[in-house]
């Protein structure tokens, strides 16, 4: 059990740490519906990490990637596709970042974000959890990593709840902080916003590489 946790910490912080829903929720605290828009899209968040982790972990399940089926070396080809995927992933954010004194512009579908509803702020919440493909690959690496260990049903339920909440507290923090006291957070926020804002593309990047180079590493030495 306490491998796993190891191996799903820094796929955990590396969902956690994305700028992008991180902004999406600040913006959304700022709105005039605040309340029911930030915790709709925490809710959509939450749900969508725990449904992306849970399928592939079934799948792992499924596919027989598990040690006690002498899957392991097929989970350690999982783990290695999705290392190079995450590399991929990072070499494009690389590309994709502004040139030098140049400011980063936010996704278009933020201009919107002072009208959406809770429905809309979770349906929000949970595509970029569970469809966005940086934060989608690092699901999929938690969910085989759970169901290519042998644990008990309930040793892997542990840890997908404990995947869950690192994943989600960046998330998480901000909306209950601001709910207890919001006079307080809008500045801290604010500024928060802007700096993820102007290293969106430096943060991801870092992330995506170093959790890239980590499951290529398990999966070469898992494979070979």
């Amino acid at each position: 059990m306490g491998e796993v946790v190891g191996d799903l910490l820094p796929l955990a912080l590396g969902v956690a740490i994305s700028p992008v829903p991180i902004i999406a929720v600040i913006l959304m605290l700022f709105a005039p519906r605040a309340g029911g828009a930030s915790f709709g899209f925490l809710l959509g968040w939450l749900l969508g990490i725990v449904v992306a982790t849970v399928v592939f972990r079934w799948l792992a399940t499924a596919s027989d990637l598990d040690a006690d089926s002498g899957g392991s070396t097929g989970a350690a080809w999982v783990k290695l596709l999705l290392g190079v995927v995450m590399l991929l992933l990072a070499v494009n954010q690389w590309r994709s970042r502004p040139a030098p004194g140049t400011r980063a512009e936010l996704p278009k579908w933020m201009a919107a974000i002072d009208e959406f509803t809770a429905a809309k702020a979770l349906g929000l919440g949970f595509a970029l959890s569970a469809i966005n493909p940086k934060n989608l690959a690092m699901c999929a690496a938690a969910g085989v990593a759970i169901g290519a260990a042998a644990l008990s049903g309930g040793q892997q339920a542990v840890a997908v709840v404990v995947f869950t909440i690192i994943a989600g507290c960046t998330v998480a923090v901000p909306v209950l902080a601001y709910a207890v006291a919001r006079s307080r957070m809008r500045a801290p926020l604010d500024r928060l916003k802007v700096w993820l804002q102007e290293n969106n593309a430096t943060v991801m990047f870092v992330l995506l590489l170093v959790i890239g180079v980590v499951l290529v590493g398990k999966g070469i030495a898992g494979a070979f």
